[in-house]
């Protein structure tokens, strides 16, 4: 037993410079990115390049806006986040509800089937995404990049497990003898108690929109309606692209999500586990 305790003491502080280590590397591309985007494209190219923060942000930023519609993009960027992400709760939520709740024919395999859509590649269905938008003739619009993400197989499965381990079926049925009918005991007894499952998704559906950029690559074609990724990427050229710009622009895309990432890791945290196993 002593020889044990002597290993992990002598483990420890090696483990500790690896976590730093790994840290430093992770965080890196983050500390240039917001260095970068408060320089010009010649002081980023100078050898060595700047270290430290310089003074020409606001410069940057009226480059970028130039070169794209920024606001526009920006505000298409939130305006599809924010519809994906409410569609995904209410979608999933239903579909949880139901695979948690009731009992039917070939709920197995279809939950199955749901899970299976996991295994896929993303960019196995860029054609038949193209295919279907072109079909419906939403090519260009927004709503072909919130409504195809509405009900994630994920979504669905976080909120079944988080059904089953945080509601009891009892109370579902005691709705259901004091005259509740499906919807209301879904809106009036399950959506109530869904808070921590909401909050988690909600961040994980929210992110992943803002982040999206194949989407957002197949179906839009004018730059008015590109969201704000793809709109920093059609600033990138071969010949002389305004690096400092894109960092600002990059910065811009980021901000939102540190800032929601720091406030809320924990619920997001708690929330991913908190149907991990059932009680």
């Amino acid at each position: 037993m002593q020889s044990t305790s002597t290993d992990k003491a002598t483990m420890g502080p090696l483990g500790w410079v690896f976590l730093i280590l790994g840290g430093v590397v992770m965080l890196a591309p983050f500390y240039f990115m917001f260095v970068f985007s408060t320089h010009l494209r010649a002081d980023i190219f100078r050898v060595p390049p700047p270290l430290w923060f310089g003074t020409h942000f606001m410069d940057n930023l009226d480059i970028l806006m130039s070169k794209i519609p920024f606001w526009k993009n920006l505000g298409w960027s939130l305006y599809v986040g924010a519809l994906s992400t409410g569609l995904t709760l209410l979608f999933c939520s239903m579909a949880g509800f139901a695979f948690a709740a009731y009992t039917f024919r070939f709920k197995k395999a279809l939950f199955a089937l749901v899970m299976g859509t996991m295994l896929i590649p993303a960019f196995l269905g860029m054609i038949p995404t193209f295919m279907i938008m072109d079909t419906l003739g939403w090519i260009d619009q927004p709503r072909a990049l919130y409504i195809p993400a509405a009900a994630p197989a994920m979504g669905i499965f976080l909120m079944r497990q988080y059904i089953e381990s945080a509601i009891p079926r009892e109370l579902l049925e005691a709705a259901r003898m004091d005259g509740c009918g499906e919807w209301a005991v879904y809106w009036r007894i399950v959506v109530p108690l869904l808070g921590p499952a909401f909050g988690t998704l909600g961040l994980i559906a929210f992110i992943a929109s803002w982040n999206n950029f194949i989407g957002p690559l197949v179906v839009m074609r004018s730059v008015e309606n590109y969201t704000f990724p793809l709109a920093l990427r059609s600033v990138q050229n071969p010949v002389d692209t305004e690096w400092g710009a894109l960092m600002a622009g990059s910065v811009v895309a980021v901000l939102p999500l540190l800032v929601i990432f720091i406030f809320s890791s924990r619920r997001l945290i708690s929330g991913l586990t908190a149907g991990a196993v059932k009680s």
